[in-house]
């Protein structure tokens, strides 16, 4: 059986047209993280909108033949998906000691963790497209409010929230240390400096907004109170809240739009 599985992700990542439109998938990410940067300077300026995923693809909707482009998008997402799935279950140990397993299953929980991601992100595309309107703000409030009504949840979601918050942190770490890089083939010269500042920015940037979301469950879960809990619209609102609020909530607007053009800049230079 597991033999098996490795040989389709092997067929798969050796398929042209496959990773084609997995690197689709890429620019699908980029767009919406595009959309997000754009909703939370909006946010930031006094506008309304959601600045989160579901908030972003109402946006497409709402535009000329907006349900096609939700559907590319969700096509191409589940294309990266499998891909970083294949991946994961491909990855090997080099050393064969105790690191080693440990980096290979680190490698493979991260991927096989993007791929749910990006999955999710493809069901809310396509849902969206064929006329759903979910709000992710009321969505994670519910879901927050059933876990906290049964025996554990509140534990449930605290892990929950901690698993976000390092997930933010290592995003962050990722941005200072420069290790996307090992996943890009960086060009040369000035665009390959302007992809790795991008990137930077944008590890940074979102990091930063999934530990206020990891913060927020986690502060729902000790005080078994939902309003509290929330995604990333919550997160702009808590930042909106701060000194200098409205300033932070720009820079992470920002920082999403660098974001999303380093993702789209990926489709192009990923390793695959």
């Amino acid at each position: 059986m597991k033999a098996n599985a490795k040989q389709l992700a092997r067929e798969a990542e050796a398929n042209s047209v496959f990773e084609a439109m997995a690197r689709a998938g890429y620019v699908a990410n980029g767009v919406i993280h595009a959309l997000i940067g754009v909703i939370v300077i909006v946010i930031a300026a006094g506008g309304d909108g959601e600045g989160d995923q579901a908030g972003a693809m109402k946006a497409v909707a709402g535009a000329p033949a907006g349900f096609v482009v939700l559907w590319l998008v969700a096509i191409g997402l589940w294309a990266l998906a499998v891909w970083r799935t294949a991946e994961g279950l491909l990855a090997r140990d080099l050393s064969g000691d105790v690191k080693g397993a440990a980096r290979k299953w680190g490698r493979r929980l991260a991927d096989w963790g993007q791929a749910l991601v990006f999955v999710a992100l493809g069901a809310i595309s396509a849902a969206v497209a064929m006329g759903a309107r979910p709000n992710g703000e009321e969505a994670a409030e519910a879901a927050s409010e059933v876990l906290l009504r049964i025996w554990g949840g509140s534990i449930v979601l605290g892990l929950i929230g901690l698993g976000i918050g390092i997930g933010g942190i290592s995003f962050v770490v990722m941005g200072v240390r420069r290790s996307f890089r090992n996943r890009i083939r960086t060009p040369d010269g000035k665009l390959g400096r302007g992809i790795t500042v991008l990137g930077i920015v944008g590890f940074v940037a979102k990091g930063i907004a999934l530990i206020i979301v990891g913060v927020l469950l986690l502060v729902a879960a000790v005080g078994t109170d939902s309003d509290v809990a929330g995604g990333l619209d919550g997160a702009v609102d808590a930042l909106l809240d701060l000194f200098l609020g409205p300033a932070l909530a720009w820079m992470v607007g920002l920082g999403f739009l660098a974001y999303a053009v380093f993702t789209v800049a990926r489709a192009r230079f990923a390793r695959m």
